[in-house]
């Protein structure tokens, strides 16, 4: 595939619109002149409403329906290629890869193992431990006796993801009533410092680029306010952590840099970050870069680097207001079932 073919337009269905990270490369892609089916279970999801692109109706990831669905959505939409922006639809992805393969369309993801060890905060533990990469030490429910006197903790569900049904306790106790409550727990300790999330993308050569963002100011686990830095040894660290999981494409990982300097590593998320416009401001084509590989394409790295001390803020803006039954009638119009 030539360069020429690479700046072709394409259709490209991005899942879990309804998310910041889904939402967000929704509106990139279509800035940079790609068709975009949006794609989410929920019907007021606000990347629906988003101009110019497909909206689709889908079912939830654990539906039994979801592969067929998807599958017949691609077909009859002439879809490229796929990508999730969501943790949810990763796992059902994976095992449909073959088929959508075979279909003539595109997803570009690591292996299965690699996918299982970063959605499963217990197996992420495991395998940059088994790196010897600092990460918070980690509690099963069964073995909360074990947490030390005095350790601020963090209870939140295994497979979690968007910061839903995280919290912080400083009492063993605590966090044993919590675990009755939250999904699938695991506790975690509390790591303080200053907060990061690293924008990623590896190519299939293993070659990694790193725009390292601080949080500086987190809100429902959503960085409100968030600037670009640059720094050798985060940088090294996220490098390894993407090698110790095999990371492949876009992702992003998340870590503190505590006042003594010994920086932490807390998750690795196989999709795009809800923050990356602040890499994409800075100077890193990471969206074009990401097309490129999600097409077989060579990743120009040299497009990645960005520039240390940009600023970006979020707020929350009314997208859109509107008469609901008018929306399940343009869904069923479409075939969908909202």
């Amino acid at each position: 595939m030539s360069a020429d073919q690479a700046a072709h337009p394409r259709r490209i269905l991005v899942t879990g619109v309804g998310a910041n990270p889904g939402f967000a490369l929704a509106r990139s892609l279509t800035r940079l002149g790609h068709t975009v089916v949006a794609a989410d279970a929920n019907p007021l999801a606000p990347g629906l409403l988003l101009p110019a692109v497909v909206p689709q109706v889908i079912p939830r990831a654990d539906d039994p329906h979801y592969p067929h669905v998807m599958t017949r959505v691609c077909r009859d939409l002439a879809v490229d290629a796929m990508v999730a922006g969501i943790e949810n639809d990763l796992p059902p992805l994976v095992d449909m890869a073959p088929q959508l393969d075979a279909d003539g369309v595109r997803l570009w993801l690591p292996d299965a193992a690699s996918v299982r060890a970063c959605i499963d905060k217990a197996a992420f533990h495991q395998v940059l431990t088994e790196h010897r990469i600092a990460t918070p030490r980690t509690w099963r429910p069964e073995a909360i006796g074990q947490v030390p006197d005095g350790t601020e903790l963090v209870v939140k569900p295994r497979r979690g993801h968007g910061a839903q049904n995280v919290h912080f306790v400083t009492q063993r106790d605590h966090a044993r009533v919590l675990c009755e409550l939250v999904p699938d727990p695991l506790v975690q300790e509390r790591v303080h410092g200053s907060e990061f999330t690293a924008d990623c993308l590896v190519d299939r050569t293993g070659r990694a680029s790193v725009i390292l963002r601080r949080r500086d100011l987190v809100k429902a686990g959503l960085a409100a306010v968030s600037s670009t830095f640059d720094d050798p040894v985060v940088k090294a660290l996220v490098v390894k952590t993407l090698g110790a999981v095999q990371s492949r494409g876009v992702s992003c990982v998340q870590g503190f840099v505590p006042e003594d300097g010994a920086v932490t590593i807390t998750e690795l998320n196989v999709r795009i970050a809800g923050g990356f416009p602040l890499a994409e401001a800075a100077g890193a084509d990471l969206v074009g870069q990401m097309v490129n590989g999600l097409f077989g394409l060579p990743i120009d790295h040299d497009r990645l680097t960005y520039r240390a001390g940009v600023f970006l803020t979020n707020y929350v803006e009314t997208l859109a207001v509107g008469d609901v039954a008018e929306l399940e009638t343009r869904a069923a119009a479409r075939g969908e079932t909202p």
